[in-house]
Parts: structure tokens; C-alpha cells; sequence
């Protein structure tokens, strides 16, 4: 339940395109922002769409002020929709969603360790075929 003064994320892309500005950085900024992302959306019930938010979570992991704006670059942007838009057209409907290279179907929801486990052993005996 949302327990917070301010209100739930209006949509996730503002905090897509944050994740993939760090990503740029490198593969530690990235986790440090996405694991902050997250906390702060499910965890401390943050606004992750309030670019005041974004910008604060970019900063609380030590990352450059001045690199934040490559979250607004329409590159960025155009990859992030196309993702988007991607997931759509695969029935993705919902996250964390995954989806096995060269499958056309993808698992939406948090579910069990197992299930996945599943899924790639059934994967690795039809390849086997």
C-alpha cells in the first residue's frame, strides 16, 4: 500500500531513462541508481517519475550533476520507447518481465525462483533435441 505524502509515479519512463543515463556511465552506476530506483519506489514510496526525485536519487549515489542530463537526450528516449514498444507487441503487460533470447513469449509478475529455473531447463532440453 502506498504510504506516502506524495503520490505514486504518474508511468515508469522518467525512471527508465535515468537508469539507462547511469547505465552509460558504467555497469556500477547503473546498479547503484537502479537499486536505488527501487528502494525508493518500493520501499520509501517515492515519486520515481518527479525529475526533483530522479535527480536526488542520481545524486545520493554519487553520481556526476552534470551527467543527469543525459536522461533527457532524445536518443534515449527513442530507445526507451521502442523497448517499450517492444514489450508491448510481446504481450508484456506488466514488470519485472522476462524473456528468454530468441523466445517470442515472456513471463510478466514476480514469481517464484522456480518457474524460472523451470523455464530454462525446459529451454536447455528442447534445445538438446
Amino acid at each position: 500500500m502506498w504510504q506516502s505524502d506524495e503520490g505514486p509515479p504518474s508511468h515508469s519512463v522518467p525512471p527508465h531513462l535515468v537508469a539507462k543515463a547511469a547505465a552509460a556511465l558504467g555497469r556500477d552506476a547503473f546498479e547503484r541508481v537502479h537499486g536505488a530506483l527501487l528502494r525508493a519506489y518500493f520501499e520509501d514510496n517515492r515519486d520515481i517519475s518527479s525529475p526533483a526525485t530522479l535527480l536526488a536519487i542520481w545524486l545520493e549515489q554519487g553520481l556526476p550533476e552534470g551527467e543527469f542530463a543525459r536522461a533527457d537526450g532524445p536518443a534515449l528516449l527513442r530507445q526507451v520507447m521502442d523497448e517499450h514498444n517492444q514489450a508491448i507487441e510481446l504481450g508484456v503487460g506488466g514488470v519485472p518481465a522476462m524473456q528468454m533470447d530468441g523466445d517470442d513469449a515472456a513471463i510478466t509478475g514476480a514469481h517464484p525462483a522456480e518457474l524460472y529455473r523451470r523455464w530454462i531447463a525446459k529451454r536447455i532440453e528442447e534445445d538438446a533435441r
